[in-house]
């Protein structure tokens, strides 16, 4: 199994414009993939992370995870939901970051510059977790051929403006900015099923409690999901979405940024929902939620929410348990959203060394199993 993830990413890796003719490092830790290419003499890290999955329903199954967002902290939450996805239900999980292409570090605030996304070819699932991207069109093309093959896609929060492509881009109809023709609305609206219109609830003053639709309570993405509550306010959605879709969860706003806080007279919107995007490869499943800032991730239930999702967008809506495992692998404390406030420096292989789990010593009895004791992602 070891020797062919190897010669996958080394395969793969080869691909991305400027590399060459590039050899390949593969070094495995606990489940973490980390790819180097040896370029001219000089090792360089490979700018995404890759969780090889351990047994479960997932196993074979490939997801790639597209971070890049400015405010909701997207390149905290992906890693970790790759890492539990890999670690809990035997997914291979890719994590793809925003990277600044003069340090390599991860920079949420680049906007034209996701590496790795030529991964797509090969992935099963796509969730997409950017806000106003640029990318040039040589890594567009990577998400067009994805979109355009009929493979299932996850949205979430600020997805819904995904990408803002220039005018003169070859790929400018999935950006948010596209007004016109069959494709208004751009990424957002015509794949997920929704794009910017306002904050619903008073941006960072009003939270969101998510209730579930007692309708789609026996809904496969709902088994094992309860009441939600995330710190991010509820966006503005208009009903009724296109493309067959289904709300599972409504987002309720509250009056102020606590679980328990009294909800608002404003009327609930929705909140998380599944649809159905049509390409010329067939008929995709597609599920998005406008819930989904790095705190957000936090509760439980949206955790379980996701996790349930990517199941359900594979096809495996069968091998969904009563209550999916979606304990933290390691530590996860995540930053307050808002603009400017990533953790700086931070490069993908500093942050792979931080999501190594210490193995705890068992008890007489006990099996041993991750403690919580990892470097956390976050400076204090």
């Amino acid at each position: 199994m070891l020797m062919t993830v190897m010669r996958h990413l080394a395969r793969r890796a080869l691909r991305p414009a400027g590399w060459g003719r590039s050899r390949i490092r593969v070094t495995v830790v606990t489940g973490l993939v980390a790819a180097a290419c040896l370029v001219g003499g000089n090792t360089v890290a490979a700018p995404w992370l890759t969780f090889q999955g351990n047994a479960g329903p997932g196993r074979g199954r490939n997801i790639v995870l597209i971070s890049g967002d400015e405010e909701y902290r997207s390149e905290e939450a992906m890693p970790m939901l790759g890492q539990l996805l890999a670690v809990r239900h035997g997914f291979n999980c890719t994590v793809l970051f925003a990277i600044n292409r003069a340090t390599g570090e991860i920079d949420p605030n680049t906007t034209d510059n996701i590496p790795g996304l030529h991964l797509l070819a090969d992935a099963d699932l796509m969730v997409v977790f950017t806000r106003f991207r640029d990318l040039p069109d040589d890594q567009m093309d990577a998400v067009d051929a994805y979109l355009e093959s009929g493979r299932p896609v996850v949205g979430i929060r600020p997805s819904v403006v995904a990408f803002r492509n220039r005018p003169g881009s070859r790929h400018f109809r999935y950006s948010s900015d596209n007004r016109t023709g069959d494709f208004a609305g751009g990424f957002g609206q015509q794949v997920l099923g929704a794009t910017w219109i306002s904050h619903h609830g008073a941006h960072g003053k009003e939270s969101t409690r998510g209730l579930i639709v007692e309708a789609e309570r026996d809904h496969p993405i709902l088994r094992g999901v309860g009441a939600l509550w995330g710190p991010t306010d509820v966006y503005t959605v208009r009903e009724p979405i296109a493309g067959g879709a289904r709300v599972l969860v409504t987002g309720q706003v509250l009056r102020g940024m606590r679980p328990d806080d009294p909800a608002s007279e404003k009327p609930p919107m929705p909140l998380a929902w599944t649809k159905e995007y049509s390409s010329p490869g067939g008929r995709a499943r597609v599920f998005t939620t406008t819930m989904g800032a790095s705190q957000d991730f936090a509760d439980e239930s949206f955790r379980r929410l996701l996790v349930n999702a990517c199941y359900w967008a594979v096809g495996l809506e069968d091998r969904i348990p009563a209550q999916s495992d979606v304990r933290f692998v390691t530590p996860y404390r995540p930053t307050p959203f808002g603009f400017d406030r990533f953790t700086k420096g931070l490069r993908p292989e500093t942050l792979a060394a931080a999501m190594i789990p210490r193995t705890a010593v068992p008890k007489p009895g006990e099996v041993a199993s991750p403690s919580l004791e990892s470097p956390t992602l976050n400076s204090p």
